[in-house]
């Protein structure tokens, strides 16, 4: 069964951004795939200190939080969701810390599988976080999942979120969507169909 992994990048375990997940996993569970919301939670995130230590050791430097447990889940799963709240315009500190360590450090566990973004608020910010989020995803090879909108909910408190009916749409088209495109990649496997070959990446700097 395909596994999907969902990342709650709010420091509150069950508040708007859990609950717009939640209503992506009934989704997914709909369609008979599997789903786990794995949760940041509140403890401390160190951020990336681009030291090339984990392109030596094969995984972060740092071991003391979630990072490197998140990657070896990711090599088992099938596809991903980002979820974050809105802080000042942008995704929250943590879940930004933990993305750039997890993909420096492990992008090839996330290379040609479907993610989306998830964004929520109480009222702005939304876009220009989702523009954020797919970047990890554009820069891994990685399929973007859509909706019938913007991936994003709207509410202070989970009732809140729970009465954007809109936004819960958003999230069960995008878990109807991801398994989709999760069947479909499995479909093409099954008939033959593999990977791309990828080329060595190529580097232009322009100062010399």
């Amino acid at each position: 069964m395909a596994k999907i992994l969902l990342v709650n990048g709010s420091g509150n375990a069950e508040g708007c951004t859990y609950t717009a997940l939640q209503e992506i996993v009934s989704a997914l569970e709909k369609e008979g795939l599997e789903a786990e919301i794995f949760q940041l939670g509140k403890d401390p995130v160190r951020d990336c200190i681009g030291c090339g230590g984990c392109g030596k050791l094969g995984k972060c430097v740092f071991d003391e939080d979630r990072v490197n447990e998140f990657v070896e889940l990711a090599r088992q799963a099938d596809g991903f969701v980002f979820g974050t709240p809105v802080y000042y315009a942008h995704p929250s500190g943590r879940i930004l810390s933990f993305l750039d360590r997890v993909f420096y450090s492990g992008g090839s566990a996330f290379a040609f599988k479907p993610g989306a973004a998830v964004a929520s608020a109480r009222r702005a910010g939304t876009t220009a976080s989702l523009d954020v989020l797919n970047k990890y995803f554009t820069i891994n090879r990685m399929p973007v999942v859509s909706s019938n909108y913007w991936n994003m909910v709207h509410g202070n408190t989970p009732m809140e979120v729970k009465q954007d009916l809109e936004g819960l749409q958003i999230m069960r088209v995008i878990g109807q969507n991801m398994a989709w495109m999760v069947k479909c990649i499995e479909a093409g496997k099954a008939a033959g169909i593999g990977y791309p070959e990828t080329e060595m990446k190529v580097k232009t700097n322009f100062i010399r």
